[in-house]
């Protein structure tokens, strides 16, 4: 088994002395609370709902569309955790459903609506459909979710954003900051937070996940050698948005500091890293081809064939941040997490034809990708979008 924090280059977890300080509030909270977490079957999703479920919380329900990821997070908390006094329970359920909307009826209010189910992926704009399906479960669903929080009572409405919403360059950080401002508008009517996050090491679907899956299936690793990230564990990822639901004031947007355990890594440097804890040493080979050919071969040798390249796909950001400059930050009431203090400042105007746009291009029952980039280069002003024509489905 690999260690996480040492192939991400750090000795110690991030949050450590902040949750020492405030545990005892957390701990507090949860016992005397009622969960609802949407998306808790992804890597970020069972992160935070261990971390409520361990806490002993009063209710917490999990859903996502992921019947076969929900069996495993049942799994793995009563393998691990075991069982608490409070009602823990979890459904099969889309979030825009009317199943749903139904369940939420029958079982609000929620203390606490915590979202974390997303689109995550850059290669999702590649096309017009899987485009409209991120701006369906990252900002529509958001929003239908936020007003059924408000109606029914909810103290807190959590939802989780991105790194990449800072200044973004793809279509995914400009759903997630577009989303964001969906959340302001709502937050006249109902606390929100939300959190902006480093990539989450080995999370479902990510490159450093993909590595499980080509040494499982005896394939080559790609990566790219010039792109860097920062990286989280998935259980910082849960506690940070923990953190965030129960002592995040409204609108606030916390993120993890930077400092001397936290930096930049190419994919390149943390796959070498990682085959050298399976034991077998990276071998650069000049093509894909050559890397398929050679597995066999240089695993003989307690090698490994590796095909590193220089990025050049669209919405790949050469720099990752948290924060622009044009936003104003707490750093001073947590040691290792920064808060973004956001008024609520948004454009109604823009975000009602955001809405329509949507609403129209559907009913017309076809689009083009041009059209949806279009508009969100109307939403976002300065979106600085970074299209080269070509896409990470073209890469091994």
């Amino acid at each position: 088994m690999y260690d996480i924090l040492n192939l991400i280059g750090r000795t110690k977890a991030l949050f450590s002395e902040d949750l020492s300080t405030c545990d005892y509030q957390v701990n507090e909270l949860v016992q005397k609370s009622s969960f609802l977490v949407v998306g808790a079957a992804g890597t970020i999703g069972q992160a935070v709902t261990k971390e409520i479920f361990r806490r002993h919380p009063d209710k917490l329900h999990a859903i996502d569309i992921s019947e076969n990821n929900l069996v495993e997070l049942v799994r793995d908390i009563r393998s691990s955790t075991g069982y608490i006094k409070g009602d823990f329970k979890t459904f099969a359920l889309d979030v825009g459903s009317t199943e749903f909307a139904a369940l939420f009826q029958d079982h609000s209010p929620y203390d606490y609506i915590l979202n974390l189910s997303a689109l995550k992926h850059v290669r999702s704009e590649k096309d017009p459909y899987t485009l409209m399906r991120m701006i369906e479960v990252n900002i529509l669903n958001t929003e239908k979710s936020l007003k059924e929080a408000r109606v029914s009572g909810a103290k807190k409405y959590f939802c989780v954003s991105t790194d990449k919403a800072a200044n973004p360059v793809n279509m995914m950080g400009a759903s997630k900051r577009i989303m964001e401002m969906f959340l302001m508008r709502r937050s006249l009517e109902i606390p929100v937070s939300t959190a902006r996050f480093a990539n989450v090491a080995f999370s479902d679907g990510s490159l450093l996940h993909g590595f499980n899956q080509r040494l499982l299936k005896e394939q080559p690793i790609s990566a790219p050698r010039d792109v860097k990230r920062y990286f989280m564990t998935p259980k910082e990822s849960g506690q940070l948005c923990l953190i965030s639901v129960l002592l995040g004031e409204n609108r606030d947007i916390f993120f993890p500091k930077l400092n001397d355990e936290m930096h930049l890594l190419t994919f390149a440097e943390i796959a070498e890293n990682y085959l050298n804890q399976w034991g077998y040493k990276a071998v650069t080979c000049e093509t894909e081809e050559e890397a398929r050919r050679r597995v066999k071969e240089l695993k003989a040798k307690k090698s490994w064939p590796c095909y590193f390249f220089d990025s050049d796909t669209t919405g790949e950001k050469d720099f990752e941040e948290f924060y622009t400059d044009r936003e104003e930050l707490d750093m001073e009431s947590f040691k290792s997490i920064g808060i973004i203090k956001n008024q609520p400042v948004f454009d109604p105007i823009k975000l009602d034809y955001f809405s329509d746009r949507v609403q129209s291009l559907k009913n017309r029952g076809s689009w083009t990708r041009e059209e949806i980039v279009k508009l969100f280069h109307e939403i976002i002003p300065d979106f600085a979008h970074k299209e080269t024509g070509k896409f990470l489905d073209e890469r091994m």
